[in-house]
């Protein structure tokens, strides 16, 4: 992990605009946003997937920095005054706090441009195979994904939803983009056949779930000195969670459930899905 972890990082490094380049301000937040830490869960996953279908590192290298730059503009715009309005993201100053709000504001949008220009690479994968790549982002980032599940969960504000609803929500708030670098993973190497490709749909459907059931645990129970943003937000600002609906441990009862539906989605992989289930279980278990 750690390895892996090291080679996300410096190939984040490589692919941002340096900061001495113009605009500089603009390439400072870009780097400050990115390169500030972060558990890298998704990049993880993107090269667990790819050990699925023998894809080369540097392939899923690529795909792994494609989704950590959509998360990482998800997280600027996110913090912002007119969405959640933080000031603290991975023990810093927020891009808008650090810097200001319009620089910001370009940060991520230019994060998730470059995202997309690196899936473009022409060298990244066969011309079918790289299509289906961009669409499977495109489709994670856009209304029917990442920014529809925010649009659900800004109009949701001070309202009980039930478990249905708030599954959709999260489902695409959070799951497609876990989704999607899961499957990136396993298309930057040999096809899957059609029946192990719906396996790993489904575990990665369970993931992300589990990542968001677990993340409305720890919002609770953790502090922010160890959350690295600010703790107990979503209780302070009457947003639906989990822990609101099922309770604190009806939560942790159902991320087991998830834990144990997602690994049951990789027993037809054998030995091969080794790191996949171990993200699944430090999702789980995971402390901040």
């Amino acid at each position: 992990m750690g390895d892996t972890q090291a080679r996300i990082e410096a190939a984040l490094a490589q692919h941002l605009p340096a900061a001495s380049s113009i605009p500089h301000r603009l390439h400072q937040a870009m780097r400050y946003s990115v390169l500030g830490g972060g558990k890298r869960i998704r990049p993880l996953l993107t090269f667990a997937a790819g050990e699925l279908t023998d894809a080369v590192p540097e392939r899923l290298a690529v795909a792994a920095c494609a989704v950590e730059l959509i998360h990482t503009y998800s997280l600027v715009h996110d913090d912002l005054p007119c969405m959640d309005d933080d000031v603290l993201r991975r023990g810093r100053p927020t891009c808008h706090v650090e810097f200001d709000e319009a620089t910001a504001l370009l940060a991520g949008d230019a994060l998730q441009t470059l995202a997309f220009e690196l899936l473009a690479r022409p060298d990244l994968a066969e011309p079918a195979q790289q299509l289906e790549m961009l669409a499977l982002l495109t489709h994670a980032s856009g209304s029917r994904g990442m920014c529809g599940g925010q649009a659900i969960d800004l109009a949701a504000v001070g309202q009980a939803l039930s478990q249905a609803e708030l599954e959709l929500m999260h489902a695409l708030k959070t799951g497609t983009l876990i989704r999607a670098a899961v499957l990136l993973g396993a298309l930057c190497g040999a096809p899957l056949p059609d029946e192990a490709r719906e396996q790993l749909d489904r575990f990665a459907k369970r993931a992300g779930l589990l990542f968001q059931v677990v993340d409305d645990i720890l919002d609770c129970t953790a502090s922010t000195a160890t959350l690295g943003k600010t703790a107990g937000k979503d209780e302070a600002a009457d947003k639906p969670t989990y822990v609101s609906l099922l309770g604190l441990e009806g939560a942790r009862t159902y991320a087991e459930e998830l834990r144990s539906d997602a690994l049951s989605a990789l027993a037809s992989f054998g030995p091969g899905a080794r790191r996949l289930t171990q993200l699944a279980d430090y999702i789980c278990y995971r402390h901040f």
